[in-house]
């Protein structure tokens, strides 16, 4: 039975939890995530937890948030005067909003505050900061 090694096309059924239990992911009832090992496809602690495995096993790893989505970066966390918006925006804290970083580049943000003057948004990976629990069962491996 080959173990996975990079390069080699992984397919893998997951279920991802946060520290509360949460599932904030999982390929169950859909068919099973595929990728190549190696290539970056996924964050590095996934990568990491798939490597060395082999077909028809099951891994239950824990993943810190620096392997995951990263730290969160608070210069990505930034506020905006409400007026920038327009009068016929409906602001609401959790909406995701297309924001522009002046040099023509588009960046998905997340409204967190809106006060009278000011709309504070947060520019990080839903799950930055996070640390996530994966349990992951490798359905096939295809050496390269």
């Amino acid at each position: 039975m080959p173990e996975a090694k990079n390069g080699d096309t992984i397919k893998v059924h997951y279920s991802g939890t946060l520290a509360d239990g949460e599932v904030f992911d999982s390929s169950k009832g859909r068919d099973p995530l595929e990728f190549t090992l190696g290539n970056g496809q996924l964050i590095a602690g996934f990568e990491k937890a798939v490597r060395g495995r082999g077909e028809g096993e099951t891994v239950t790893t824990n993943i810190p948030a620096a392997e995951a989505y990263g730290i969160v970066n608070e210069d990505l966390v930034f506020t905006i005067a409400r007026s920038q918006f327009p009068d016929s925006m409906e602001l609401t804290v959790g909406r995701a909003l297309k924001v522009s970083d002046g040099q023509g580049n588009s960046h998905r943000a997340v409204v967190t505050e809106i006060g009278d003057e000011n709309v504070k948004l947060d520019g990080n990976h839903p799950l930055a900061g996070k640390d996530l629990t994966f349990e992951i069962e490798l359905v096939s491996v295809v050496s390269a």
